[in-house]
């Protein structure tokens, strides 16, 4: 039992270690800084709670059945790659070229926010939960690992221990998702609009190159698929 729970206690450290770049919080905080300015402080709470529920569900059943939903409807890695890179592209370029409504007056812009509250976007599940934390990358690599555990190298560990230590990750992951975009205020207050603003356009044109880079990826695993790797970066 107890060297079942140190190799939890491992696996557990090895998933966030392999999870968390991929996943990377702090970007689909950016984002939420960058996409929700116009939002009223209780919607944003509330779609906070929603991306977090949404981030871990995406996990779990990306886990337990993502090859096969994958295999259902035909999808393969390369494609989900790229679908996400076009995705991430339209996201960028919408946070590196923002509408004309961010050149407003601040009066004016309040007002325009006060009769657009009864009808705000939702932007829980995208682009925060998917693509910005449940990425392509992240997708590709939980596929990975549910057939690396599926297979002969890991029966050295518990059954158990395999099928709860994913969960604890994406538990871990999640919660961490949640801190980082309810820390998203205090940022705010701290660095001012202005600063979101400029933060808001680097991250438009980060999001665009790695948008690029998840389309080479994909089309690079379709030209070479004996040599590419279901984890690699991104």
């Amino acid at each position: 039992m107890l060297k079942d729970l140190t190799d939890l206690v491992s696996l557990t450290g090895l998933g966030l270690l392999l999870m968390l770049p991929l996943s990377n919080p702090l970007t689909s905080m950016i984002m939420f800084l960058s996409l929700s300015r116009f939002i009223p402080y209780k919607e944003r709470q509330a779609q906070v709670r929603q991306a977090t529920l949404y981030v871990f569900m995406i996990m779990i059943v990306t886990f337990f059945g993502g090859h096969l939903i994958m295999q259902s409807f035909g999808i393969s890695i390369p494609g989900m790659r790229i679908a996400g890179g076009l995705i991430v592209a339209f996201i960028g370029f919408t946070m590196l070229f923002p509408s004309s409504n961010t050149d407003l007056p601040e009066a004016q812009k309040t007002n325009e926010t006060a009769m657009a509250s009864a009808n705000v976007p939702n932007i829980a599940f995208v682009p925060l939960a998917m693509p910005g934390t449940a990425g392509p990358g992240t997708i590709a690599m939980i596929v990975s690992v549910a057939a690396t555990i599926n297979g002969s190298d890991t029966k050295e560990y518990a059954d158990w221990v395999l099928m709860v230590s994913p969960v604890i990750v994406f538990a871990l992951l999640a919660l961490l998702f949640w801190l980082c975009l309810s820390s998203a205020e205090k940022i705010v207050k701290f660095i001012g609009h202005n600063g979101v603003e400029a933060i808001s356009r680097i991250m438009g044109f980060l999001l665009v190159c790695m948008a690029v880079q998840f389309v080479i990826n994909g089309v690079q695993e379709i030209v070479t698929p004996t040599t590419a790797a279901p984890a690699a970066a991104f």
